[in-house]
């Protein structure tokens, strides 16, 4: 099956192509504001070489929402053009296929962090939101690898890793009779939206 993977989750982007019989296509790049091209530029090789997929598959997250929505609204237009199946996969399941089972933590903003673990690219636990301190006490705990895409100073014993695209086409060959095609995909979201709701104006008399 022709497979396109799409990953921005991460400062380390990455756009991949597998296919029976061929070479796997695999490009990685820095994945921020000022490099904001890059993505666009691989996936027109990437098409220009190999055309249309049968499926796509877009790493979800949790990491960089501006990066995962980039990814899903491209698979959309891309699926439009294509008739492809489109699914989503936990892009902290795509870090290391070496490792077997490892964990993954990460800054989740607001003195949190999440904790995730994998095991042979599938989610057994997670992610979820933990204090810095329950943190350290499952790293201390931890029989396999800790993985961060982020450096994270308060825990030295992660090793920086980055999701890979192509792992996630992998992921998506050996899994896709049992993952339906999607309609709708969301980045993974830690925690509900923070809504701020505005203060009442203050209505004072107006003298005539």
């Amino acid at each position: 099956m022709k497979i396109l993977a799409l990953e921005l989750s991460s400062g380390q982007g990455s756009v991949a192509w597998i296919e029976e019989d061929r070479d796997p296509f695999v490009r990685s790049f820095a994945n921020d504001r000022k490099h904001s091209g890059l993505f666009f530029e691989n996936l027109q090789l990437c098409s220009r070489e190999f055309g249309a997929p049968a499926a796509i598959v877009v790493g979800l997250g949790p990491g960089s929402y501006a990066g995962v929505r980039i990814a899903i609204a491209t698979a959309f237009g891309l699926r439009a053009a294509s008739g492809a199946k489109l699914i989503g996969i936990h892009s902290i399941c795509a870090i290391d296929p070496a490792a077997g089972e490892y964990c993954v933590i990460g800054d989740a903003k607001r003195q949190t962090f999440f904790f995730a673990r994998v095991r042979d690219g599938r989610l057994l636990e997670g992610p979820s939101l933990q204090a810095a301190a329950e943190v350290q006490r499952r790293i201390s705990e931890s029989r396999w690898p800790i993985y961060a895409s982020a450096p994270l100073p308060q825990f030295p014993e992660a090793l920086l890793a980055f999701p890979s695209a192509h792992r996630l086409a992998e992921l998506a060959r050996d899994q896709i009779e049992e993952i339906p095609d999607s309609h709708s995909l969301e980045p993974i979201y830690l925690r509900g939206p923070h809504i701020t709701v505005p203060k009442a104006p203050i209505v004072t008399g107006i003298n005539r």
